[in-house]
């Protein structure tokens, strides 16, 4: 986002016209969903859903909310993410709460997610069991415990502040007697077998990091982003520790770096993985690969 004209908001100014207003000083900075972003701002502001904010778009926002409106304009305009500034991200129809500990869910990551209840779908009543390393704010774990009723799940992260946080958000969505939470690095600190393993490990080459949009770079936490000097080194330390992890017909999904998908495959056929499936994002990115441990 770009510098935006000036923002003089009053307290007798109207929700509809300050929403208006917002959204132009948004447009100008370099968002493409000003008035989306906009909305959102002011719900928080003024502590509104959706449905009240716009029952109530002539009522005058009063000297409080134009405060908290300023300064999150602010923060927004100098590229922190929306979701920072809230304190929220919705992720597979689930409301997670994220700081500058944790990645920021993405819609890409739901590629993962829907790879998994593809591979699993015959399953879904089954009592299987999930390990999810590098767990972070626990949005790929919480979206398969929601999506299989009958599973328990295991996080594992290596940052204190994302475990707290993973924990968090595993309480206030009601998974908490359904899932578990480890810091630890990778699988170290695991010795039991799983029916499906996931990650959506660092993948950017450290050397492309400065190259990031600012939205990522200067607020998603480098542990989650750095994968070595050619993004891999992720992968290198888990991949071969999926055979002792993985029960006989477990299976494992990975998120995947754009052009990253033949390197990948190799490391899990190497580890004695078949690969099942690749699965694109709506990028048209290859982003997710599936694999099996074939029972003998």
């Amino acid at each position: 986002m770009s510098e935006a004209p000036a923002l003089i908001i009053q307290s007798s100014d109207s929700r509809g016209d300050v929403q208006r207003q917002l959204a132009r000083a948004l447009e100008a900075a370099g968002s493409d969903a000003g008035m989306m972003e906009a909305r959102m701002i002011l719900s928080a502001a003024l502590d509104l859903d959706h449905a009240g904010f716009l029952r109530d778009q002539n009522e005058p926002i009063g000297s409080e909310a134009a405060i908290l409106v300023l300064d999150m304009a602010r923060r927004r305009i100098g590229h922190e993410p929306i979701s920072r500034i809230l304190g929220h991200r919705e992720f597979f129809g689930l409301d997670f709460a994220v700081d500058r500990s944790v990645l920021d869910p993405r819609p890409d990551t739901e590629t993962l997610v829907e790879s998994v209840i593809d591979a699993i779908a015959e399953r879904w009543q089954a009592p299987l069991t999930i390990l999810d390393l590098g767990v972070g704010s626990g949005a790929i774990l919480c979206a398969l415990l929601a999506s299989f009723p009958h599973v328990f799940g295991v996080g594992v992260e290596r940052s204190e502040a994302a475990c707290k946080m993973a924990k968090k958000n595993l309480a206030t969505l009601g998974f908490a007697h359904r899932g578990a939470i480890v810091c630890g690095s990778w699988a170290e600190a695991i010795a039991a077998s799983f029916d499906v393993i996931v990650s959506n490990p660092p993948y950017i080459a450290q050397g492309a990091i400065a190259g990031l949009d600012p939205e990522v770079r200067d607020y998603d936490p480098h542990l989650a982003l750095d994968g070595g000097a050619d993004g891999y080194d992720a992968y290198r330390a888990i991949v071969p520790q999926l055979p002792r992890l993985l029960a006989p017909d477990g299976v494992t999904v990975f998120e995947l770096g754009q052009g990253q998908e033949n390197i990948v495959k190799e490391l899990f056929e190497s580890a004695g993985l078949q690969v099942t499936g690749m699965r694109r994002d709506l990028a048209g990115i290859e982003r997710a690969i599936t694999a099996e441990r074939r029972a003998e």
